[in-house]
């Protein structure tokens, strides 16, 4: 069972509560004195304002008392009498918390009350001069860091790493690529973009060849027939050599060479079939699955998380970073906005109260359940002990104010009668 927390400061209030039920009962017996002073002072001929005083004290007796079976009967039965509509709070206490629950749905959780309301605070405007201040957008800027950061933490990297592998492999696998990569090589080719790359293969073709020229040889000797004389292997041997090294040198220094032509045929007719030829469309698609599939390729993939991660990490808890300026820029730059242009606070004003609307008629019976759920789990006396430790001293001075009340009343009627009595 759930109650209140009863805390020192309520113990200090109970005992504020108590010093003015004594003043409230001291009140009473003082009234009884006098009263019972009065009506023995009229009896004894001491004059006719006894029974003026008498008359006050008696109205002011049945006031406080009236008034002090009120006042207990809302936390406990007055004298531990069973008296029907008495010990309110701890008897009613789950309709009471039903009552407030309902209450609260019908007056505050309404779609029209929270639009007339959101409207008449005009969010947009007060939003946007409150963005367009760069110490709340710095303010926001950091809240959002750390909730990223928070985020980005608590992820398990093998769970996400799955995914986005998964993400990765079945966009790939779903996206044919030859048409791209053809029309991709095509206009390189049509740029001459790949002329560089040419370039430097030929210049690394021939630097090899002048570092390697005694094994180009020997390569070229050893797949001789063994029935050829070694001196005629040995010459063609060198032959070879100086014919590739003067093909490799003269497609290194001729732009125009005929070899260069061949390439860029060749990379035009492939660019043409990776984007019409069927079969060769089939063999990169074929290639393309082979690669997702083997491990190496999955582990890039799924190690592109943990690099992400930690780029975000790092940008988020820089104050400087690239990532936390832009975000510090485009909220001042949205409250500059908002500030001004109407028409888009309209539209974050439409958005608020759409939100809110929805919010409060799909979950108002969530909202009003937690509050008569909460109530209902409360101990009956210790919440009757909670709410008399709050708000008892006031109730006691209801009990001083009908003991002051009856009294007048009670003083004005006899006067009254005693007038029209002649």
């Amino acid at each position: 069972m759930v109650s209140f927390s009863y805390t020192a400061a309520d113990e200090e209030k109970s005992r504020g509560v108590r010093r003015m039920k004594s003043l409230a009962t001291a009140l009473l017996l003082a009234v009884a004195v006098i009263y019972a002073l009065a009506t023995w002072a009229e009896n004894a001929g001491w004059g006719p304002w006894t029974g003026y005083v008498a008359a006050a004290a008696e109205a002011g007796m049945v006031g406080a008392l009236a008034d002090w079976f009120a006042v207990t009967a809302l936390f406990r039965r007055p004298l531990g009498l069973p008296i029907p509509h008495t010990a309110i709070i701890p008897t009613k206490k789950d309709q009471l918390g039903a009552s407030l629950g309902q209450f609260v749905g019908e007056n505050f959780l309404s779609a029209d009350v929270v639009r007339g309301r959101l409207a008449a605070l005009g969010i947009g405007r007060r939003l946007g001069g409150w963005l367009a201040d760069p110490a709340h957008a710095d303010r926001v800027t950091a809240e959002l860091s750390t909730a990223l950061r928070g985020a980005l933490t608590v992820l398990r990297d093998s769970d996400v790493q799955a995914v986005v592998g998964e993400a990765i492999t079945r966009r790939a696998e779903a996206a044919e690529i030859a048409p791209g990569l053809g029309k991709t090589l095509e206009k390189i080719v049509s740029d001459g973009a790949h002329h560089r790359a040419v370039d430097l293969v030929c210049t690394r073709a021939h630097d090899w060849l002048v570092t390697h020229g005694e094994s180009v040889m020997d390569a070229v000797q050893g797949g001789a027939p063994g029935w050829t004389p070694r001196f005629v292997d040995k010459r063609i041997g060198e032959r070879v050599y100086k014919e590739l090294l003067r093909f490799v040198t003269e497609m290194r220094d001729m732009p125009a060479h005929p070899a260069r032509g061949a390439i860029d045929r060749f990379l035009t007719d492939f660019a043409a079939d990776l984007q019409a030829d069927t079969d060769t469309r089939a063999r990169v698609e074929r290639l393309k699955s082979d690669l997702l599939a083997r491990p190496e390729v999955q582990d890039i993939i799924a190690s592109a998380w943990s690099s992400v991660r930690n780029l975000i990490i790092a940008a988020a808890e820089d104050d400087r970073s690239q990532l936390r300026l832009r975000a510090r820029a485009s909220l001042i730059s949205l409250g500059n906005r908002l500030s001004t242009d109407a028409r888009l606070q309209k539209k974050v004003e439409g958005w608020a109260e759409d939100t809110a609307a929805y919010v409060v008629t799909t979950y108002r019976h969530e909202i009003t359940s937690l509050i008569t759920d909460t109530v209902a789990g409360w101990d009956a006396t210790q919440t009757s002990k909670k709410i008399e430790a709050n708000i008892g001293r006031d109730l006691q001075f209801i009990r001083i104010n009908g003991t002051v009340v009856g009294a007048l009343a009670g003083l004005l009627i006899y006067t009254i009668s005693h007038a029209a009595g002649g």
